[in-house]
């Protein structure tokens, strides 16, 4: 499918873009994999990284350029929009930069694609943006909005507009993860805890790319993808990362939530569950579609109850102690 194929990556500086790149570049020979981003300094380190794959172009550029975003698209095949401002109590304090990358910016990628006749484009999204109740989650609500809806005027183009929903990435920037890993480093006696009943979802890096990779290969147009992934307890990661430090709560940040949704009640009647995942199937299609849906793959998966929600809290899948220690070992 992306073998002699033009892909471009917004955000393809960040955690999920670099992972991407090196997990892509090992199963995929490309024509052309374009990193689009604006920070001039993490471009030339990936060079220097990935300087002997020929393939790989590095584009200046941010999403709420659009015309930028014209030209970068030139040609390619495939997009996938990681670019966002994602920090939930940096944008509580910065709204106006947030809703301008992550609701203006989706607006750019999804005309540069529809100009450019982009064969297939994924937009990234997060838990936050089920029944959100923070200005991140509010803008990636939006944005999943406008790419969905995006496919109801792509008409003869042929452009397919999908999202891949999931929750905290493990390891990523501004995560805890590396914030717990870092306070261990410096010996510290205590890690923060904003409040002692958090649950996250929990998902790794390479299977996030995984995940989106097999999404491409699903997707008819339309879709939010979810993965069917574990939960963890915030105060179990901090046992198991140090089993003989103390904890200190600190309260809820700004825009915190306790629990996080994949998937609300009141998605329900538009959700099919799969093997391993759930669908989303666009609220413009009428009801009785979600009964016939069946993926580029061959999948139909079956009907959730009307009720249905999936809630970090909730989750069936919670991952032990010793699990997360055997994850934690694993994440580079």
């Amino acid at each position: 499918m992306f073998n002699n194929k033009n892909i471009l990556v917004t955000g393809g500086t960040g955690s999920f873009g670099n992972r991407f790149i090196k997990v892509f570049l090992k199963k995929f020979k490309p024509k052309k994999l374009i990193v689009y981003s604006r920070d001039e300094l993490k471009q030339y380190e990936m060079k220097m990284l990935f300087k002997e794959y020929k393939c790989l172009r590095f584009f200046l550029g941010d999403v709420r350029d659009r015309e930028r975003l014209r030209f970068a698209l030139r040609e390619v095949d495939y997009v996938i929009h990681a670019a966002a401002l994602k920090q939930v109590d940096t944008a509580e304090y910065n709204p106006i930069e947030c809703l301008k990358t992550n609701i203006n910016g989706a607006e750019n990628v999804i005309d540069a694609s529809l100009h450019n006749k982009v064969k297939k484009v994924i937009a990234l999204s997060t838990d936050k943006a089920v029944n959100p109740i923070n200005l991140y989650g509010v803008t990636k609500l939006a944005s999943d909005k406008l790419f969905i809806s995006a496919n109801l005027l792509s008409g003869n183009l042929g452009t397919k507009f999908s999202v891949v929903r999931y929750g905290n990435v493990v390891g990523s920037r501004g995560s805890v993860f590396p914030l717990f890993k870092k306070l261990i480093k410096e010996n510290k006696k205590i890690l923060p805890i904003t409040h002692p009943d958090m649950t996250r979802f929990w998902i790794t890096l390479d299977q996030g790319v995984e995940f989106v990779l097999q999404s491409f290969k699903r997707m008819i147009g339309g879709e939010i993808f979810i993965p069917i992934i574990p939960s963890i307890k915030i105060t179990d990661l901090a046992k198991s990362m140090g089993p003989n430090i103390k904890t200190n709560i600190i309260g809820i940040r700004p825009g915190e939530k306790i629990h996080e949704l994949l998937c609300s009640a009141d998605e329900s009647q538009n959700v099919k569950k799969m093997k391993n995942h759930l669908v989303i199937i666009p609220s413009y299609t009428q009801n009785s579609l979600n009964k016939k849906y069946i993926n580029n793959l061959g999948e139909k998966g079956k009907i959730v109850k009307r009720d249905f929600e999936y809630n970090s809290g909730k989750n069936k899948d919670f991952l032990r102690i010793s699990d997360i220690k055997k994850l934690n070992n694993n994440i580079s």
